[in-house]
């Protein structure tokens, strides 16, 4: 491995990944980096308005620069792109494997939250009854951006049984790993240590006061503030800016602020894997386009009246349906669409490798 990219794995690298420069894949040269003289890799980890802030691999050693864009660049940086810069200004931008998107909370167009994360853990807090609707809704942007998602249910020293609701959410997220964690204890640390290893980068998605804060502090041995949970269940942001941050044990973290709106942007895999057991039940409806409400034949709906699936798991099929649905209708689908798939057919290909 050369000094560069050791470099560049302590910036969140997998190992054996590979940067495939956006310019090269429009233009089909050969080296789009070779071309740049005198630029250098790196990885965004801020950004504030047309500036980056972007560690370089440079001199062999990681260096910190606040730099400009350059005019030619084929889409606006944002916190997790990997890039190529010069003395200045970013230059290129690497194809992004995953990204996690949201409608703009403004109503126009697309936020994308960030680019390049490998795992995305789903943070809920047992303090209060977790909200299993929201948590469904996470999970569907969880999916949809390509990452591997990890439910992590915090405060597990300050219910009876913590045991009971890790089955509950089990069943709400299939196939996917549901850990039980306490910043006091240390339950389940050791497993998010080795999650969150050298060459990947992971982030937490949660409501304000799920305890996101309290357990980056006992991984790491910080002490960064901690805002009061409401009786009611809310917290008040204590992250405010996207950033990405280096981990003691390799990895790198990228904290976002608590997510007020849970508003979807979301592809049909991101939800069909959400629903896992819904679309294997579908697959045996009478009509290929079945909505599962009032079909002769539909397969889920005897699924239901069995019990084998739940009542409320249909119900939150068809809210989401229909609030994706809703959005098309208001946006451009088809850009929608084609930005997803791109997205989407990157992140298999790294899969697959």
């Amino acid at each position: 491995m050369t000094q560069t990219m050791a470099l560049l794995r302590r910036l969140g690298l997998p190992e054996r990944a590979e940067l495939r420069w956006l310019s090269r894949d429009s233009t089909g040269r050969e080296d789009a980096a070779a071309l740049l003289s005198g630029a250098h890799p790196g990885r965004v980890v801020a950004m504030h308005g047309a500036r980056a802030d972007v560690l370089l691999a440079r001199n062999d050693r990681l260096e910190y620069h606040v730099l400009g864009l350059s005019p030619t660049l084929a889409a606006t940086p944002i916190t997790g792109d990997w890039v190529l810069a010069g003395e200045e200004r970013i230059l290129e931008l690497a194809v992004r494997h995953t990204t996690l998107s949201r409608p703009d909370p403004r109503g126009t167009g697309v936020q994308i939250l960030a680019a390049n994360i490998d795992h995305i853990l789903l943070v809920l807090s047992l303090e209060h009854q977790p909200s299993l609707g929201a948590l469904e809704r996470l999970a569907v942007l969880a999916w949809d951006s390509g990452a591997q998602p990890l439910t992590v249910l915090t405060k597990a020293d300050t219910v009876a049984d913590p045991a009971a609701t890790q089955r509950a959410v089990s069943d709400t997220v299939p196939g996917m790993e549901v850990l039980l964690t306490s910043a006091v204890t240390g339950l389940g640390l050791n497993r998010l240590r080795e999650i969150m290893a050298p060459g990947t980068t992971t982030t937490m998605l949660g409501a304000s006061g799920a305890g996101k804060t309290s357990l980056l502090n006992a991984l790491e041995g910080r002490a960064e503030p901690v805002r009061e949970v409401g009786a009611a269940g809310q917290g008040r942001h204590t992250t405010t800016s996207r950033q990405l941050y280096p981990l003691t044990d390799g990895g790198m973290l990228l904290d976002l602020p608590g997510i007020r709106s849970l508003d979807l942007l979301a592809s049909e895999e991101g939800v069909d894997e959400t629903f896992a057991e819904i679309t294997e039940a579908a697959k045996k409806c009478r009509f290929g386009d079945c909505t599962h409400t009032v079909e002769p034949g539909c397969a889920v709906l005897s699924a239901v009246e069995a019990g084998d699936i739940s009542r409320r798991r249909l119900i939150s099929w068809q809210r989401i349906h229909r609030e994706i649905a809703y959005r098309d209708r208001r946006g451009d689908a088809e850009a929608l669409a084609r930005q997803h798939a791109q997205w989407r057919a990157e992140s298999r290909r790294r899969r697959s490798r």
